[in-house]
Formats: structure tokens, C-alpha cells, sequence
């Protein structure tokens, strides 16, 4: 097996639970695998050494990016896969990736990740994230929440290139129990809540506030921080711009709304061309009665580009295609979108097995 020059790097606390599938996931591809505890109690080290000896302790400080840069430092290798404990690589193309890497040295890697959301259930959702850089050029900033950062530039959203990593990750960090994602994000919110004290004009800090209010079900809260992100950065050139879009308009409908988030998905419409957002404002209107209005946006987003960003959501298009033409009569159609819904059911769950 050829072995690649890139360190998985991975930040870990108390996860005995995800980590040997993680790190088991990572060593059939010949990566080297760099760890860095901060502050197990249980297994997890005495895990990791069974992959590597590379484990190494980082003193907690509230930082997870000081956290992945400790782990970074402490690798073999300049180019840098950065991956949770919760997460898992299910396929890898090692040539391909081998090849980009010698024709993309200074550009990002950006990753397609599928994050589970129930454990016993194909139901998942996906997000693309900068995960492999060369440490040399690359560094994470915010305390929690990271993102990718030129060294020494002076602005956190200057754009840099990127390329498509030849990966299938899984992450597993959504399957939790309600008690357990609680716990999750007020620990989030404690350091985000600092963050936006330090940083008030940041409008991503105030998004991952809205995020994590919305998801412990504080509605009100969610609606206020999405609008200040808003407020402070309307660019929706910026991928997490448009997921604040959506994310508004589900929050302005969890607050008894609904007429705001289709008046608000309205005036975005048009310049906002993704098959997320196309499949969240023909949801808006399927659920407001206007079913021929949402069976046009449905259609739209699973022809769409990036139609395979919407995970659950595409099965979620071929269903109300499938409803909307039985009840306008059309057999034919119906049966058309049942084969589709059939054959992209299965291809999903042949991906996360």
C-alpha cells in the first residue's frame, strides 16, 4: 500500500465510544494518524496507541483551534487531513487524491461530509467542509466552530482556492439523544457567546448561534442571532450565507411565521441557486397549499448540480413529485418518480454501509 503524504489529525476527549472505527477507518488508507487528548477519563488514549504513537496531550483551554493546530504541529507531514473522532472514512481514492495533491500544493481541499442523523436509519444531510491543507500555509481560527485561515491574513473570509477531495466521510455526531445534543450545544453556546463579546461584528460567530439555538429549540433566540449574522454579512456568494437563509426561514415558521419565511425565501429566490435552497422554499410552499409552485422548485433541485448536497432531502423532492402527480391525475408521472425515489434510496443506503 502506498503510503500517502498527508497526517489524519485528529482532537479527542472522552471518546471511547467513536474513535477505534475512526482510527481504524484511517489506517487501511496509509495516512499517518496524529491524536491529541485533551483530557480523557476513559479510553480513548489507550485506544489511539493501538493505531499510533503519535498521542499526544494538549492542556484544554476552550480552543478547539488551537487544539487542531497543536495536533498539526506535532505531524510528520506539511499536508493535513483534519478529522473528529465521531467521523469515519468510508471510501478514499489515495491515487487520485496523490495526484491532486502534486497538481493543486497550494490550494485547500474541500469535503463532501454525509452527517448521519439517526443511527439505525439512511437519514442524513451533508455539508462541505476545508479539511485537508498544508499546515505550512493554513491555520484554524475561532475557538469553536473552525474554520480554515490563510496564515498571516489579515481578514477570516478572504477566499482561497480549493479542490474536491476523492473522500466519503461519515459523521456520527448528530445521532445523539436529545439529552446528549443538548449538552452539546450549550457547551457551544458558552464559547460562542464569548466569541460574539470579543468579535461583535462577526457575522458567522452570530450564525452558529442562531444554529445551535434553533437545534436546543430556542426559537426566538435563533430568529434574533440569524438576523444579526444578517445584518453584519448579506454576501450570499458564502455558502454558510445561504444555509443562514434557510435556517432563518424554518426558525421564522417554528415562531409562528410562516407568511415572513415565504415572503423572505421569495426575495432570495432568484439569486440564490442551490438545490438546498431550492428544496427548503418549495417546502415552504407545499406546506402553505401551493403545491403546483413547490412541484416546479421540487423538480428544479433534483436537477440541479449540487442535487446530491441534498441527502435525505432528494428522497424528500421524489416523494412530494411523486404525492403532487397523484393528485393532479397523473399516473404516469407518479410511477416515473417512484423508480427515481427507488433507485436513490438504494444508492444512498449502498453509501453508508
Amino acid at each position: 500500500m502506498t503510503v500517502l503524504p498527508v497526517s489524519a489529525c485528529i482532537i479527542a476527549k472522552n471518546e471511547e465510544k467513536y474513535i477505534e472505527q475512526c482510527l481504524e477507518s484511517i489506517s487501511r488508507y496509509g495516512l499517518e494518524i496524529v491524536v491529541a487528548d485533551t483530557g480523557s477519563t476513559d479510553r480513548t488514549k489507550e485506544i489511539a496507541k493501538k493505531y499510533t504513537d503519535k498521542v499526544f496531550d494538549f492542556e484544554w483551554c476552550g480552543d478547539f483551534s488551537k487544539a487542531r493546530n497543536f495536533c498539526a504541529d506535532k505531524a510528520s507531514n506539511n499536508r493535513i487531513l483534519a478529522i473528529d473522532c465521531d467521523e469515519k472514512i468510508q471510501d478514499l481514492d489515495t491515487k487520485q487524491l496523490t495526484e491532486l495533491i502534486k497538481q493543486f500544493p497550494h490550494h485547500v481541499g474541500k469535503i463532501t461530509i454525509k452527517n448521519l442523523l439517526r443511527i439505525d436509519e439512511n437519514d442524513y444531510s451533508t455539508d462541505e467542509i476545508m479539511r485537508l491543507y498544508n499546515k505550512k500555509e493554513y491555520e484554524f481560527v475561532s475557538p469553536v466552530h473552525e474554520q480554515l485561515r490563510r496564515i498571516g491574513a489579515a481578514d477570516d473570509g478572504e477566499p482561497f482556492s480549493c479542490f474536491d477531495v476523492p473522500i466519503q466521510l461519515i459523521h456520527y455526531g448528530y445521532a445523539l439523544s436529545r439529552e446528549e445534543m443538548a449538552a452539546k450545544q450549550q457547551r457551544n453556546l458558552a464559547l460562542l457567546n464569548r466569541m460574539a463579546e470579543d468579535e461583535p461584528t462577526n457575522a458567522y460567530v452570530f450564525f452558529q448561534i442562531g444554529q445551535s439555538q434553533a437545534i436546543i429549540g430556542n426559537h426566538k433566540e435563533a430568529v434574533q442571532a440569524y438576523e444579526k449574522a444578517l445584518s453584519l454579512d448579506g454576501d450570499i456568494s458564502k455558502p454558510y450565507i445561504q444555509l443562514l437563509l434557510v435556517s432563518l426561514a424554518k426558525t421564522y415558521v417554528n415562531t409562528g411565521n410562516r407568511e415572513k419565511a415565504l415572503d423572505f425565501m421569495s426575495q432570495y429566490a432568484s439569486r440564490c441557486n442551490t438545490a438546498k435552497f431550492t428544496e427548503a422554499h418549495a417546502g415552504l410552499l407545499w406546506d402553505s397549499g401551493q403545491q403546483l409552485k413547490a412541484m416546479v422548485l421540487y423538480l428544479k433541485a433534483t436537477l440541479m448540480p449540487d442535487a446530491d448536497t441534498l441527502g435525505e432531502g432528494l428522497l424528500r423532492c421524489y416523494a412530494h413529485l411523486i404525492q403532487g402527480y397523484y393528485n393532479a391525475g397523473d399516473t404516469k408521472m407518479a410511477e416515473m418518480f417512484k423508480i427515481k425515489f427507488a433507485e436513490c434510496k438504494e444508492a444512498q443506503e449502498q453509501q453508508l454501509l
